[in-house]
């Protein structure tokens, strides 16, 4: 053996020996979805990813069903210890900053997955978004986007003109002043929380997700209408993790998450495409009206967005700054004028 191979041989080692001494960690990490949610599943498949893809090194403890504490102190649990990371939503935590609206749903923004996530990570949102998250000693690994949601309802929700009253189940944010200048009637409430709300009225449909995954939820057991496809909202999850405990992994360890984390995010959207034609056209043979709005009653629904965005952007400097981020990146994109 010559000195260079030596050399080279010497060093591959003392690398392997370096990541097999990296101290193994357990990442406690809650979400909002049930595990036989759809998304609760591909959850359940990054969790295995990142453990097979570390060697053991890595182990994901995946708390569903908000079942250490409520949806919207998720965020508040992996800032505090309670638990390490939050795979909720940024829209949660616009108490904290109305900026995170902008980086949780943009509301009659982006039509498609792909482009909400072009702007993450080619229309320099990543590094604006990281600022906002770091200020509250959190590190946002990524994002997960399923696509445009349905709206579900206990009667026609044809168009703009049925808002007018509507009692419905809304996250918190943006959404709820967007529809209540439409006429609606918004009520916040847990994701949990909207099953037994529609079963005993206390609201008569809800925003909760894309067609396919209202399935999974069990709407359409009680409602029968639906607005298909979706217009109003495309959320992005995130995966957003205790600064402290991100600083503390090794740099292996931190890519491999983000690495799993990412082919979640594109299974996600990619599955949901398929899956909510499917649903789409089982619903309707089952019974389920499904609603496909006009041009006009979406332009009217995108025009209330857009001036709903101007007035968050005022709320902070931070929000203006994402948002005027978003508005330059929709401009390449045609999106707006």
């Amino acid at each position: 053996m010559n000195l260079k191979t030596l050399f080279v041989t010497v060093g591959a080692t003392a690398m392997l020996a370096a990541a097999a001494s990296a101290d193994p960690v357990t990442l406690r990490v809650q979400t909002h979805y049930a595990t036989e949610h759809p998304t609760g599943k591909q959850l359940a498949i990054w969790a295995d990813d990142v453990q097979t893809m570390s060697g053991g090194d890595i182990t994901i403890e995946m708390f569903y069903s908000s079942s250490v504490v409520a949806t919207t102190e998720t965020f508040d649990a992996a800032i505090n210890g309670i638990v390490d990371c939050d795979a909720t939503g940024g829209a949660y935590q616009t108490g904290k900053n109305p900026a995170f609206q902008f980086v949780g749903d943009i509301m009659g923004g982006y039509e498609t997955p792909w482009q909400q996530y072009s702007w993450l990570y080619y229309g320099d949102g990543y590094d604006a978004a990281q600022e906002l998250y770091n200020a509250q000693n959190m590190q946002l690994v990524g994002w997960a986007i399923y696509g445009q949601e349905s709206l579900s309802s206990s009667a026609p929700i044809a168009g703009l003109e049925d808002l007018k009253g509507w009692k419905f189940r809304s996250p918190p944010g943006m959404e709820t002043e967007i529809f209540e200048q439409l006429g609606a009637s918004p009520i916040v409430m847990d994701f949990t929380e909207i099953f037994t709300a529609l079963e005993t009225g206390i609201i008569d449909g809800a925003d909760a997700s894309g067609l396919y995954n209202n399935v999974g939820l069990g709407l359409y057991d009680i409602v029968k209408h639906a607005t298909y496809p979706g217009f109003h909202s495309m959320p992005s999850d995130h995966l957003a993790c205790n600064l402290d405990v991100w600083n503390g992994l090794t740099d292996q360890q931190r890519r491999i998450i983000d690495t799993a984390w990412q082919k979640l995010a594109f299974q996600i959207a990619l599955s949901n495409g398929k899956n909510n034609s499917a649903a789409a056209s089982e619903l309707a043979a089952a019974g389920v009206t499904l609603h496909e709005w006009s041009p006009e009653d979406r332009a009217a629904f995108r025009a209330a967005a857009q001036a709903t965005w101007e007035d968050w952007g005022t709320r902070s400097p931070e929000a203006g700054s994402i948002l005027a981020s978003h508005k330059e990146y929709m401009k390449q994109l045609g999106l707006i004028d």
